[in-house]
C-alpha cells in the first residue's frame, strides 16, 4: 500500500542524491497507508534500505522520554510542577546573577528551563569550558557526571520565561532514573517499550544490527570529527551505539527501525493507550510556550513536540495543529490530530533529511495525497 505522490517525492530525493537512502511510514487511524524503502542504507557496500533498518534517532528519542515522563506523571512518581530538586537534589544550576530558581518537571519538557546545548552556543562559552556532552558524541562520562556539569552551566533565562532547545531531556532521562530507581534504559523499556512491543528500541545495540551509516550532504560519511553549524560545532560520534559504555542520552541517544517509532506514535495519535490516558496526549498537545522562529515565523511548542502555526504549517507541509520534530542524523516524524495521521521519514542523511526540502515534500505529498483519496 502506498501514496503515489509520496513515492515519487522519496525516489526523487534519492535519484538526485538528497539522501543516501530513507524509510517512509504514513498510517492513519492506525491503519498503515504507505510502506517505502528506498536507496541504499549504506552506498559503499551498496546495502539496500529495508523496513527493518535500524536508524539512530537523535532527537527523535525526545518525544518517547516525554511520554515516559507523563506516564510517571499519571502515576503521582513525578509532578509537573514540583521542582525538580525534589528528586535530584544538587541539580542548581544560577542565573547569571548568581541567583539560583527553581526548575520544574514542565520547565524542562517545554525546554523553558534555560538551559542551552553546547552545539548552540558560541566557542568559548561555559558549554564549552566544562565540555557538556550533547548526547551525540562519544565520551568517558556517565549520565550523573554530565548532569553535575550542567549543573554549573549559567541559565541563559530565568525559567518559564523563554523557549530554547537544550540539554534538558537529558536532565530529565536523570530525573527518570532518580524517581524509579531505576536505569534510563530499563525504565524507559519498562514503561514504553514493553506495553507498545518496541523490540528495536534501544540504547545501544549489536555490532550485527543492520543500522544505517549515518552520511552528510553530499553523501558523505559522518565520523566522530566535529561538523560546523551556525554557532559551534555538532559532535557526531556514530559508534557511540554500539558502545553500551557510554551514558543513554534522553534527548538524543536511542536507535530503532521505522516500523516501532511508527508504532510509538500511532499509540500517541490514537489516544495513549496503553501507556497514558487520552486528556495527557490532549495537555501535551498544547501550545505551553511561544516560539519566534524568524522575525515573520511563529509557533508554539508543547510537553515534547512543536504545534504547526498558520505560519509554520504551509512551510513543512503539514496541517495547522500538527505536532511534530526531527532528529539531527536526518529525521522527521508528524502527528495530525484531527486526522490521526502520522508520519515517520527516516533518513540517513543529515540535514537535509531534518532541515531540507525532503521533509516538507513527503508532508506535503502525504497530505495532497490523502485529500484525494489517492492510496494504490
Amino acid at each position: 500500500m502506498t501514496l503515489p505522490g509520496v513515492t515519487r517525492a522519496v525516489d526523487r530525493a534519492v535519484a538526485d542524491r538528497h539522501i543516501a537512502g530513507a524509510v517512509v511510514l504514513v498510517a492513519r487511524d492506525g491503519q498503515l497507508v504507505h510502506e517505502q524503502a528506498a536507496g541504499m542504507a549504506d552506498v559503499e557496500s551498496q546495502t539496500p534500505m529495508a523496513p527493518t533498518t535500524v536508524f539512530r534517532l537523535a532527537s527523535v528519542t525526545k518525544p518517547v522520554i516525554a511520554v515516559t515522563v507523563m506516564h510517571l506523571v499519571e502515576q503521582g512518581t513525578l509532578d509537573l510542577t514540583t521542582p525538580i530538586t525534589h528528586w535530584l537534589q544538587g541539580f542548581r544550576p544560577a542565573l547569571a546573577d548568581g541567583s539560583v530558581p527553581e526548575i520544574t518537571v514542565d520547565q524542562l519538557l517545554t525546554h523553558t528551563a534555560g538551559l542551552a546545548y553546547r552545539m548552540g552556543e558560541p566557542p568559548g562559552s561555559d558549554y564549552d569550558r566544562l565540555e557538556v556532552s550533547d548526547g551525540l558524541d562519544r565520551t568517558d562520562l556517565t549520565l550523573a557526571d554530565n548532569l553535575e556539569r550542567i549543573s554549573r552551566t549559567t541559565l541563559r533565562a530565568v525559567p518559564g520565561t523563554e523557549y530554547r532547545y537544550s540539554v534538558a531531556y537529558d536532565v530529565l532521562g536523570a530525573l527518570i532514573e532518580a524517581a524509579t530507581g531505576a536505569t534510563l534504559p530499563r525504565a524507559v523499556q519498562d514503561i514504553v517499550c514493553v506495553p507498545l512491543q518496541l523490540a528495536s528500541f534501544a540504547f545501544s545495540i549489536g555490532e550485527r544490527t543492520p543500522i544505517a551509516t549515518a552520511y552528510s550532504d553530499g553523501l558523505i560519511p559522518i565520523t566522530d570529527e566535529p561538523i560546523p553549524n551556525d554557532t559551534n560545532v555538532v559532535r557526531y560520534a556514530p559508534e557511540r551505539i554500539f558502545d553500551a559504555s557510554q551514558w543513554p542520552s534522553g534527548g538524543a541517544g536511542a536507535a530503532a527501525h521505522a516500523h516501532d517509532v511508527l508504532r510509538f506514535f500511532n499509540a500517541v495519535a490514537l489516544g495513549g493507550a496503553p501507556i497514558l490516558r487520552s486528556s495527557t496526549v490532549a495537555e501535551m498537545y498544547a501550545g505551553r510556550i511561544g516560539r519566534q522562529l524568524t522575525p515573520t515565523l511563529r509557533d508554539s511548542f508543547g510537553r515534547g513536540w512543536a504545534i504547526a502555526s498558520p505560519d509554520t504549517g504551509p512551510l513543512y507541509g503539514l496541517p495547522v495543529g500538527s505536532v511534530h520534530w526531527g532528529g539531527a542524523y536526518g529525521h522527521t516524524w508528524s502527528i495530525d490530530p484531527a486526522t490521526r495521521t502520522v508520519i515517520v521519514a527516516l533518513t540517513n542523511t543529515s540535514p537535509e533529511g531534518t532541515a531540507g526540502a525532503f521533509p516538507s515534500d513527503v508532508a506535503r505529498a502525504t497530505h495532497v495525497d490523502l485529500a484525494a483519496g489517492e492510496i494504490d
